[in-house]
């Protein structure tokens, strides 16, 4: 693993990993798109990237057509090789969820693409992509739970958008995860999803108010958890040897 490719929606996501790394910038990297480029080489060689859908009109651009665009960009101008989509989630508290607690994607699709028609219409929308096959070794290894990520444009969830999330396992409930897979199933790019929860989908609070409350505290968890795993695939790297 000599080429780890970091997508980030946001940059507060972001930011506590890039400071605990030293990350720097490389402005301009992808201009005239939005998106910004932040790189560094550890001392074995492996290079750690880390890409954010950048800012329109003063705001983070989030949701899935964001995050393809960052996707594509990365993969094609960086080769990686493996792709990690870090960031932040709802989740259930029937699922016994909690607030900053991380998780390791065991699958990932679009709750909110509701294409009618035959199976092949309806297995295109959903999505149900493949994430990286070593997903479930750093989840045991590292002690984190795994659940299945579904991915909307919106931040809020309709009753529809439920129902999908329910009849298919869906636990963590995201923007871009989705959108990040699909461009590496058509780039034959494996993918990690690390999720940390800001917010609890069935516990009766307004999102954005607890989103907002809990995105420092959900930031700092992914720093932590993002540490570990790149510790961990810097190991693995050198094992490989």
């Amino acid at each position: 693993m000599q080429n780890i490719l970091y997508v980030v929606a946001m940059q507060a996501e972001a930011q506590p990993f890039i400071d605990a790394f030293g990350i720097e910038e490389q402005e301009g990297f992808f201009a005239p798109l939005p998106c910004r480029l932040y790189s560094t080489e550890f001392e074995n060689g492996t290079k750690l990237h880390v890409v954010l859908n950048g800012q329109q009109h003063g705001s983070d651009l989030v949701g899935c057509e964001a995050a393809s665009v960052a996707t594509l960009a990365a993969i094609e101008r960086l080769h990686p090789d493996l792709v990690i989509n870090s960031g932040t989630c709802g989740a259930f508290e029937s699922n016994d969820a909690h607030i900053a607690e991380v998780y390791i994607g065991n699958g990932v699709m679009f709750h909110d693409r509701r294409v009618p028609g035959d199976d092949e219409w309806g297995t295109q929308a959903l999505g149900n992509y493949n994430v990286w096959e070593g997903s479930e070794a750093i989840a045991l290894e590292l002690g984190y739970r795994m659940g299945k990520v579904t991915t909307g444009s919106s931040l809020d969830m309709q009753p529809c958008d439920l129902q999908i999330i329910k009849d298919n396992g869906g636990e963590l409930k995201d923007m871009e995860g989705a959108a990040v897979a699909f461009v590496c199933s058509l780039l034959n790019t494996p993918i990690l999803f690390v999720k940390s929860v800001t917010d609890l989908c069935d516990n009766g609070a307004e999102t954005f108010e607890e989103f907002s409350k809990n995105l420092s505290a959900a930031s700092q968890a992914l720093r932590d958890a993002n540490k570990r795993i790149i510790c961990h695939l810097l190991h693995l790297s050198e094992s490989n040897r």
